[in-house]
């Protein structure tokens, strides 16, 4: 059988022909139709590709026709080509033929020369068709690729990205009021109540709600309830389930306001640390018209109140998540190990927190006092186990007495708390606590604290340790960060009753 050759390449025309010399005449067109679907294949493949590279490569469309018009010429090029080859080789073959005297006649000659040419101009019309298909296909295999070269680029873009857009939405916003800056007073009060000044009135009660996995946290907040407790103030720990998601947790808040003003009569200041700021900002935007004479005001402390770009991170579509299975991991620790909502991490992320927002803003005569701090990532703290938090975790099977039981864990939280912070400082340029940054923990309309002093997002949680008697703790913290909430909630009725006059 006969083999294609590549027409670029100077080759004798006799393969087109059998290598029996033998052969009678008539096996020349047989043989001639035979080659046709190798040159179609070739040339088509040949279009094909060249656009599909220059699709993939070019965002100008007319390059790309162009290229494939010049595949086009290519073509017709080698039909050429291949018409002359075998018309050379159909010539050669009847003076061969004529010599050794099988085929004398001229003028049978002449007319297979003739139908020659005809097959060949068939063969060309065919060829070109075929090229013609192939290049519409051709085309649309280009579009092909530079949809899926762009979603590639889009993709490794976002991931490397990530949150760097989202950080400080709230502050680039137009339509979110301004901040005012309450640091130096709260320094101010916090100093006078390590010296034994203690302001926050008894005529009110105070809630404090926990964050995300408190409920495993057997220290939370409780120095701080023993303190206020010393002062004859009235103070309770909201038990809520703090791995459940925003909404059903700010319910949870608002029944717990509606049942200690009922009870006491008295109105409730509340302090929200991390997530439990988030769940705590949400009840009283959910539900205002219920709550707003039975609240005094409300407290932030190292909350992801414009969201969490650890959260973002972790489930976002092209970032870690998807990488390393972290979601799935978070999946079976929430929702498998402590029996909680996935979406507790979920409200937390970018998209649900400025979805939430511009749908339920804080109203805008509720006093609010937000609190971030930095965490130090020097060596020694990522080095140290000094910091500590205790926690307590669910087995996986309960004993023998069917008693469900848990396991106390004793975690570095300081030197991990460092290591997300150096983390996202390299990433974004960002300060945080190491999981909340400093912009994003601002709430806008609030009095704003920020203290020069390095503590990290878990320091709520193992302050009651107190290693360094010098400082104050987080009781104290949470003292003054209310006192100065008192103080803005006095202030903005004295306002209010003047714009009133």
């Amino acid at each position: 059988m006969m083999q294609a050759r590549n027409p670029n390449r100077e080759e004798p025309s006799t393969p087109l022909m059998a290598q029996n010399d033998s052969l009678p005449y008539e096996g020349l067109i047989p043989q001639l139709f035979t080659s046709v679907p190798s040159l179609n294949e070739a040339a088509s493949y040949l279009a094909q590709t060249t656009s599909y590279l220059t699709g993939c490569f070019s965002d100008n469309s007319e390059r790309s026709l162009g290229d494939a018009e010049d595949s086009n010429a290519y073509d017709q090029e080698m039909v050429t080509l291949s018409s002359r080859q075998t018309r050379g080789s159909a010539a050669s073959s009847s003076e061969h033929v004529s010599s050794s005297g099988t085929h004398s006649s001229g003028e049978e000659s002449s007319c297979t020369a003739n139908d020659s040419s005809s097959i060949q101009t068939g063969i060309s019309s065919v060829v070109s068709s075929e090229t013609s298909t192939a290049l519409v296909e051709s085309n649309h295999a280009g579009q092909n690729g530079i949809s899926i070269f762009q979603g590639l680029i889009d993709r490794v873009r976002r991931t490397v990205r990530g949150s760097a857009d989202d950080i400080g939405w709230l502050q680039r916003d137009s339509g979110m009021p301004q901040v005012e800056d309450g640091t130096e007073r709260f320094m101010e009060i916090l100093e006078s109540i390590r010296h034994g000044v203690h302001r926050l009135p008894n005529s009110v009660v105070y809630l404090l709600v926990p964050g995300l996995f408190s409920n495993h946290g057997p220290l939370y907040f409780v120095n701080t309830k023993m303190s206020f407790s010393k002062m004859g103030l009235a103070c309770h720990i909201a038990k809520i389930h703090s791995e459940a998601s925003v909404e059903k947790n700010s319910r949870e808040i608002k029944e717990y306001i509606e049942e200690i003003y009922w009870g006491s009569g008295k109105r409730v200041l509340l302090l929200g640390h991390s997530k439990g700021g988030v769940d705590a900002a949400a009840a009283l935007s959910l539900y205002w018209s219920d709550l707003k004479d039975k609240v005094a005001g409300l407290a932030l402390a190292q909350s992801p109140y414009g969201g969490s770009p650890i959260a973002s991170d972790i489930l976002r579509e092209g970032q870690i998540g998807d990488y390393v299975n972290i979601r799935k991991l978070m999946e079976i620790l929430i929702s498998k190990l402590i029996k909680g909502d996935l979406q507790a991490l979920e409200d937390l992320t970018y998209e649900k927190r400025r979805e939430f927002l511009k749908k339920h803003p804080l109203p805008r005569e509720l006093p609010v006092v937000s609190f971030h701090t930095e965490a130090a990532i020097t060596s020694a703290v990522l080095a140290t186990l000094s910091h500590v938090a205790h926690a307590e975790l669910p087995v996986v099977a309960p004993l023998s007495d069917g008693q469900p039981t848990k396991v106390p864990v004793v975690m570095p939280l300081g030197a991990a708390m460092a290591a997300c912070a150096q983390l996202l400082q390299i990433r974004y340029g960002e300060k945080s606590d190491g999981l909340v940054t400093c912009r994003d923990a601002e709430v806008p309309g609030s009095i704003v604290v920020r203290p020069k002093r390095k503590l990290d997002h878990a320091w709520m949680v193992y302050s009651s340790l107190k290693d360094d008697s010098s400082e104050a703790d987080a009781s104290q913290v949470c003292e003054a960060l209310l006192t100065l909430l008192v103080e803005a909630g006095q202030k903005k009725r004295h306002e209010l009753a003047m714009k009133d006059e």
